[in-house]
């Protein structure tokens, strides 16, 4: 039989402030917010509630949500950077083509986790490099691929209130009218 072995009192006073720092960072991680999007493809190809799932599992809330049809005028908007592209026409074309839906992610982290969790952009690379993505599962090429992710904090900012305002009560007023 083994006598159990205890940690010396001055070891543990050594290391006490790396276990405060440790312990506190873990409740004092600030939530992040993000937009994600179920794509028309996501939508039509029956994705909506695996993807949704995916979320839940990887430790993300979903704060808000609007299952909407765009029209082209939203679709020109919310992708206007992408306004000289080529891709372009068909980009609104492809959003327009059916419902998607509309969520706002949380946890700590969360764009970073997010744009992890969805893998990289191409579908057909995503199956390579990172074969267990939403992208290389759902994805179909280059522009069919399934969610879209903001990509920095002031992309997040800015997607989450083209979609959902809030008012001075803090009431969302979601933007479904379309």
């Amino acid at each position: 039989m083994t006598t159990p072995q205890f940690i010396p009192l001055p070891t543990i006073i050594m290391l006490f402030p790396f276990f405060l720092l440790f312990t506190l960072s873990l409740f004092l991680t600030e939530t992040e917010r993000t937009l994600a999007i179920i794509k028309p493809d996501g939508v039509s190809g029956n994705h909506t509630d695996s993807v949704k799932e995916t979320i839940l599992n990887h430790g993300f809330k979903i704060t808000e949500e609007s299952f909407i049809q765009l029209d082209e005028d939203r679709v020109k908007s919310f992708y206007a950077e992408h306004s000289s592209r080529n891709f372009f026409p068909s980009l609104i074309e492809y959003m327009t083509s059916g419902p998607v839906l509309i969520m706002v992610l949380e946890k700590g982290n969360a764009i970073a986790d997010w744009r992890t969790l969805i893998g990289p952009t191409d579908p057909l690379r995503a199956k390579v490099t990172h074969p267990h993505s939403i992208r290389a599962i759902c994805g179909l090429n280059l522009q069919e691929n399934c969610v879209h992710g903001s990509d920095s904090p002031q992309s997040a900012a800015r997607e989450i209130s083209f979609f959902f305002k809030r008012t001075s009560s803090g009431h969302v007023y979601k933007h479904d009218e379309l």
